[in-house]
């Protein structure tokens, strides 16, 4: 093929694994992005780029200043005005490649509606900023024997894997329940490093792209495991015994999908002439009050008492921060006040507490 050839995707279908064979299975290919932050712009893009024929991305949220520091798809002008990321990203996409159907979704993901906003794709990219949603893809994934690639990235350090749907093993297998919030990470309390999300969403994109133009072989079955600060890369081995015992594959059990942890609609609950919202527990562990007040101290004030602990985010810049306040009170429950849509509750609570 010549360097003066007019197909966009010559130098891929040069590639031989690919070849003209594997680039008709990636545009007859229809993708959901769960997740246009970090993770997910730079995955997009790289599928778009790639011809993937269909994207569609979902995502409930708003561009802020401190998103364009790694999320490839944003501009200062959707920062300035606040654009829904989907449809933000959504047209960037369509600049990047008008021959391929991109379809935003500003909504959050919850059990009630996962199945509608996931029929008919053929992966799912988890670019996902809280543990529930993933558990949620999980057992969708196990129901539809459909694949999605797991991706987290917090501080410079990562990790990845594809999912095929049969299970033995999946997700849960790897973790078996939702870790209590005060063990997690998030973006807003630890900090990220641009370069490794856009390494992790790159090696996301990449399982895709094998799974998808039928290189299925090449699949990485370890999760690996990547800390660029400190030069360190493992993989984890998830041992097949462990599908044994596992509530989801080994059980059949789907207790994300059905509700019967966390439920249907998210745990959310509007308080009537407070514009608040209280948000259930998302564990059975009750989190440490002490632990997360430290990560909030760091970034705001904070007020402890022995039965909640409460942070003012009334001052930062964020859009969709400025003018809250969570609660975090000690059996789990969160109270969002400054809001009375729960969706920007779930938001916030994934950010500064853990989802």
């Amino acid at each position: 093929m010549p360097d003066s050839s007019p197909n966009r995707y010559a130098r891929q279908i040069r590639f031989s694994p690919i070849g003209e064979s594997g680039q008709k299975k990636l545009a007859e290919s229809s993708v959901a992005v769960v997740g246009c932050g970090a993770l997910g712009t730079v995955a997009a893009e790289i599928l778009a780029r790639a011809g993937v024929g269909h994207l569609r991305l979902i995502d409930r949220d708003v561009v802020e200043w401190t998103n364009l520091q790694r999320q490839s798809l944003f501009v200062e002008h959707d920062a300035n005005v606040g654009n829904a990321k989907a449809d933000a990203a959504a047209q960037q996409l369509g600049r990047i490649n008008s021959t391929i159907d991109v379809r935003p979704i500003v909504s959050d993901v919850h059990a009630a509606n996962i199945r509608t906003h996931l029929a008919g794709v053929d992966l799912v990219i988890d670019a996902t900023d809280n543990f529930h949603v993933r558990f949620l893809i999980n057992d969708w994934s196990l129901d539809c024997q459909i694949p999605w690639v797991h991706g987290g990235c917090v501080g410079a350090s990562g990790q990845v894997r594809l999912f095929d749907g049969s299970g033995s093993p999946c997700f849960r297998c790897l973790v078996p329940m939702p870790p209590p919030p005060e063990a997690i990470q998030t973006c807003d309390t630890s900090g990220v490093v641009g370069s490794a999300t856009h390494l992790i969403a790159s090696l996301q994109a990449t399982e895709a792209i094998k799974w998808l133009s039928g290189n299925r072989d090449s699949i990485r079955t370890n999760v690996i495991s990547i800390d660029l600060w400190n030069n360190r890369i493992r993989e984890i081995e998830i041992a097949p015994s462990l599908s044994k015992v596992c509530r989801a594959c080994g059980q059949g059990k789907r207790e994300f999908l059905d509700g019967t942890l966390g439920s249907m609609d998210g745990g959310a609950t509007v308080l009537c002439g407070r514009n608040a919202v209280q948000l259930d527990a998302t564990s059975d562990t009750p989190p440490s009050l002490s632990k997360t007040a430290d990560r909030w101290r760091e970034f705001a004030s904070v007020q402890v008492t022995p039965f909640f602990i409460r942070v003012d985010l009334r001052d930062q810049h964020d859009v969709s921060a400025a003018g809250k306040v969570l609660t975090l009170f000690r059996d789990g429950r969160i109270v969002v006040d400054g809001t009375e849509d729960p969706s920007i509750a779930r938001m916030l609570r994934d950010r500064f507490v853990g989802g």
